[in-house]
């Protein structure tokens, strides 16, 4: 390494994911979100999946060493600023991220509890549910189920706001410091997503469903820009916010395109930031 006076650094967000083959999701669509909003993005691997715009076709999961090997790797040398955390297929897979979070004692980790796929492929087992919320949800600063996770999550099926609301609750009953629970699968021409912390009141935001047969990814692309937008100093609200009206971008900016025979993706470079700058 060279003697140079170094002056700034990267907004540093680290994915631990699994790798999506067709582009969409997964830690392939948290790199693109991370570089449209400015941030450099480094992964950790949790599982190699085979997968199209039509499903998944098959799963390999990273033995939990090697993730660790991934995690250490990036955080010793590079660091990281805020942490996205999407598919973690087993049990083990949950210990090795918690046991990582605290050695390195990972602050603004956004944990997008990954458990069916848009294609409707369930991706995680009910050990690693249990795993994921005795160990996870207090290490992270915010929890991003869908409706058909937290349905998971409480045993019930969600089918209004007031269901979203009483389910959010309940997820920070079981330990979670706040919930923003996505409430884009209720019916009709309002999408609602509710943000609550722990002693928190409720913070509704609405807006008009943009009609999209591309979604595939969806999910991913939210946290990892929530990750990006906390990574860069917004609050956690701020954060949401922020990162609602990007994947409304993402997702008018690419309704009209045809990529692959079933759910394309987004469009996440539909308004990239220059790379941001941060002094030393």
């Amino acid at each position: 390494m060279t003697n140079q006076a170094f002056e700034f650094k990267y907004p540093r967000v680290l994915s631990i994911a699994g790798s999506d083959s067709g582009g969409g999701a997964g830690i392939q669509a948290d790199l693109k979100t991370f570089s449209a909003l400015g941030c450099y993005g480094m992964t950790a691997i949790t599982a190699l999946t085979a997968q199209n715009t039509l499903g998944v076709r098959s799963i390999h999961g990273v033995p939990p060493q090697m993730l660790l090997d991934q995690i250490d790797a990036v955080v010793e040398d590079i660091g990281t600023d805020a942490v996205k955390i999407g598919m973690l297929h087993s049990p083990e897979i949950v210990h090795a991220v918690a046991e990582a979070i605290d050695r390195h004692a990972l602050e603004r980790v956004v944990l997008d509890p990954v458990m069916v796929a848009t294609s409707g492929a369930v991706l995680i087992d009910n050990p690693a549910i249990a795993a994921l919320v005795r160990e996870l949800f207090g290490r992270a600063a915010l929890v991003t189920p869908n409706l058909d996770e937290a349905a998971l999550l409480v045993g019930r099926p969600l089918d209004s706001e007031q269901a979203m609301e009483i389910a959010a609750r309940e997820l920070l009953a079981k330990g979670a410091r706040a919930v923003l629970l996505k409430g884009g699968h209720l019916p009709g021409d309002v999408v609602s997503d509710l943000l609550i912390t722990q002693g928190g009141v409720p913070h509704w935001m609405r807006a008009p469903r943009i009609h999209s047969a591309n979604t595939h990814g969806t999910g991913c692309t939210l946290s990892s820009a929530i990750a990006s937008h906390l990574a860069l100093g917004l609050s956690l609200t701020e954060a949401v916010e922020a990162a609602r009206v990007y994947v409304r971008g993402a997702l008018e900016a690419g309704a009209a395109v045809c990529t692959g025979a079933g759910s394309g993706p987004l469009n996440h470079s539909h308004a990239p930031q220059v790379m941001r700058l941060i002094p030393l």
